[in-house]
């Protein structure tokens, strides 16, 4: 998606500035953290904005896989901060409102509930840590966005709808057995695994696996909300485009425009 510097700028001065996001690049590997650990990772303004922007960031840097992953030791997400619940957490979702056609790898551990496990879902490759557990506790709560119904197209349909439906937690041997993480290993080793992906990843054309994972984007079912990102993306770059500006500013000043296209 083509976004407005303005914009860009603006969500990455909150994801540089917060540090609710760390990024750190060695050797064309990014490592994305969550870093709300007091907080168990739970999603707030903040970190919804940083991670967008950190999306951003990736797609835009000589890095050619990423790993996503979380600091402290008890989650790895607990989805959004029910402090101040938002309606715009799907917005931190990579394959929302902005397009990762590079791999990505999630490293997950502890507790991953809500967004977290939308973070899983729209990885490439996850790898847990024994202790990791999988829900969606939306039911219990009584908040909901939908997004977690993209699970049904990405594992069996009775288990996505036990999660959905009961809010029930599973461990990372079932999820794994269910299809939705690639191994299931002991907590330290869980980043040298993700890194060992990574660094096989890596080696290979980087067009070819933008390619292929562009192709297996169309063929995977989309769920309603992923698709109105989709449709929103349009939208969202044209008010933010300097022609949006100019139309508005023509507008009042009463004169014909000079649209740039940009």
């Amino acid at each position: 998606m083509v976004v407005s510097w303005r914009v860009y700028a603006h969500l990455l001065e909150v994801a540089l500035t917060t540090n609710v996001v760390l990024y750190e690049s060695k050797d064309n590997i990014a490592v994305i953290t969550l870093n709300r650990p007091e907080k168990l990772n739970a999603m707030n303004d903040d970190m919804w904005g940083a991670l967008e922007a950190t999306w951003r960031r990736f797609n835009n840097s000589e890095d050619k896989v990423a790993i996503i992953t979380a600091a402290g030791d008890e989650a790895f997400c607990v989805g959004a901060d029910l402090a101040s619940p938002s309606l715009d957490v799907w917005r931190a979702i990579p394959g929302h409102i902005v397009d990762v056609e590079k791999p990505i790898v999630a490293a997950v551990f502890g507790h991953c509930l809500g967004g977290g496990l939308g973070l899983v879902q729209f990885a490439d490759i996850c790898v847990a840590a024994d202790n990791a557990q999988f829900a969606f506790p939306e039911a219990r709560v009584g908040l909901a966005i939908g997004a977690a119904s993209s699970l049904v197209a990405r594992i069996p349909h009775k288990i996505a709808m036990e999660l959905m439906l009961t809010g029930d937690p599973i461990s990372a041997q079932r999820a794994y057995e269910a299809g939705l993480i690639n191994k299931v290993v002991p907590r330290d080793e869980l980043m040298p695994t993700a890194v060992a992906y990574a660094e096989r990843i890596v080696e290979n054309a980087p067009l070819v696996l933008g390619m292929l994972k562009r192709y297996a984007q169309e063929v995977m079912p989309k769920g309603p909300v992923e698709t109105s990102a989709l449709w929103r993306r349009g939208p969202e770059m044209i008010f933010s485009s300097r022609d949006a500006k100019e139309g508005v500013a023509a507008f009042k000043e009463k004169r014909k425009p000079k649209f740039i296209g940009i």
